[in-house]
Parts: structure tokens; C-alpha cells; sequence
């Protein structure tokens, strides 16, 4: 079973061997993704999401060799640095939105390497969970409780969501909307920062769409999701801002000590 960031050890949950498993929801999640610089978003989320993050476009998966496009991603982008979420400050998100993809933990929907079935998992070097602490995830009588059929459902909803998304993504590779951008900017300490390794829309590529592909765009509400991404790279600027802020903080606080 692959693990994606942000999780450790991923376990799929059974009725009878976790049937006392437990979860402490007050157990800050958010210090997990203080070292992430950018996160997995779905189309769904674009409208909240571009009101604060770049929203851009990465490779994903093996490159092909049939000769086909590599698949493609939207993540939100939290800092312009490895290893830097400029939204995370000690255990508090200091975003107004939070991606799905943190939300949803410390469960997700994964195959079972046995075969095609998928099955919610849950993190095991979560320290939240335990056997005598927390949420019950599972009744007297080995069912769910409410507190894990509601986890099942948002789980559920992320990835038919995530699945719209790739589908999304497929048609803006096979129309080629999207390119090869980079981020320059040179902070008032002198700093210079250089983002690239992510892709953005095209625009001259969109503006010379036949008609009728523009109208199936409008119809299906790509153009509405590659308009929240085109603004959204507006907040690339704001991210410098705030990193010079953060690096500018840093440095004082050093000078202090």
C-alpha cells in the first residue's frame, strides 16, 4: 500500500481487531503539515481555495511509454519552500481554508493490496489514537458509530471528488492548456526566491480553442475552474510577502536571543 504525504502506517480498519480503537479529537493535526509546501486539492475546492493559495499543476505517476501525456495534479501551494507551510504556526491553521486532504486525516480510502477492494485506513503512528482515549469507532456490537460513518462519508466524497479531478486533469493534458511555469521574486532583504517545477494554463493555447471546445469547456465548468487558477497565481506575490515577513521574524528573534 503506497503511503501518501502526511501519513505514516497506513492499517485498514477491521470491526474485530480494532473493535476497541479509539480517537482523541482534540489531538492538534495541524503541526503534521507544517513541512508541507503544497497540498493535493480537488476542482471542487478551487473556489475557496483561490481566495488564498496558488492554486498550480505538477507531473504525477511514472512517465509514460506509449508515447501519452503524463498525468497531471492541482496542489494549493503553502510556502515557496521545501519544507515551509507558511499557514501553519504552532497547532493553529492561520489559512480561512483548510484543504480536504488534511481534514480527512488521520483516515483515507486506500486499495487493499490483496485486490481491487478499497477500505478506510487510518494512520497507526497517529498518536490520537488509542484504546482507552478518545472517540469510539466502533459500537458493543462491532458497527460503526456515527463519528466513523461520518468519517466514511467524507471520505468517500473526497474521492469521488479526487477522481473528477484527474478526469478534469486528462482533458486540460489532452487539449495541452497547460505549461511550464516558474515564480522569480527578490524579497527586500535581498533574498531571492525562484519557484518552478509547476505548471499554470496557457492562455494563448486556450484563446486559439475551436469554438466548440471552448463551449464544451464552458458546459462542463472547466473555464470556471482555469479562471479561479488563473487569479489565484496572484497569491504567489502575497506568499513572497509572507516570507520575507516570516524570514524577516526569524531574524529578529535571533538578534534578540
Amino acid at each position: 500500500m503506497s503511503k501518501p504525504p502526511l501519513y505514516g502506517n497506513l492499517i485498514p480498519l477491521d470491526r474485530v481487531v480494532h473493535k476497541n480503537l479509539r480517537l482523541k479529537t482534540d489531538l492538534a493535526i495541524v503541526p503534521r503539515v507544517a513541512d508541507q509546501n503544497s497540498l493535493f486539492l480537488t476542482a471542487v475546492e478551487f473556489a475557496e481555495a483561490c481566495k488564498e493559495y496558488p492554486i498550480v499543476f505538477v507531473r504525477v505517476g511514472e512517465v509514460p511509454t506509449d508515447g501519452s501525456k503524463q498525468a497531471v495534479a492541482p496542489l494549493a501551494v503553502m510556502g515557496l519552500k521545501a519544507g515551509s507551510n507558511l499557514f501553519v504556526e504552532g497547532d493553529k491553521w492561520t489559512g480561512n481554508y483548510v484543504p480536504a486532504y488534511v481534514r480527512r486525516y488521520p483516515f483515507m480510502m486506500a486499495r487493499l493490496e490483496q485486490g481491487d477492494q478499497i477500505a478506510v485506513c487510518y494512520d497507526e503512528q497517529w498518536p490520537g489514537f488509542s484504546e482507552t482515549e478518545g472517540v469510539s469507532l466502533f459500537a458493543a456490537d462491532g458497527q460503526p458509530t456515527e463519528f466513523l460513518v461520518n468519517a466514511k462519508t467524507f471520505l468517500e466524497n473526497f474521492e469521488q471528488e479526487a477522481e473528477r479531478t484527474r478526469l478534469i486533469c486528462a482533458q486540460l493534458v489532452e487539449l495541452e492548456l497547460l505549461q511550464d511555469m516558474r515564480f522569480d521574486a527578490t524579497l527586500p532583504n535581498g533574498e531571492k526566491l525562484e519557484v518552478e517545477g509547476f505548471m499554470a494554463l496557457d492562455e494563448k493555447k486556450l484563446a486559439e480553442l475551436a469554438d466548440d471546445k471552448v463551449v464544451q469547456l464552458f458546459r462542463n465548468g472547466l473555464l470556471a475552474l482555469l479562471e479561479m487558477h488563473r487569479v489565484s497565481l496572484g497569491n504567489m506575490s502575497r506568499l513572497a510577502s509572507k516570507h520575507g515577513a516570516a524570514a524577516g521574524n526569524g531574524a529578529a528573534a535571533n538578534d534578540a536571543a
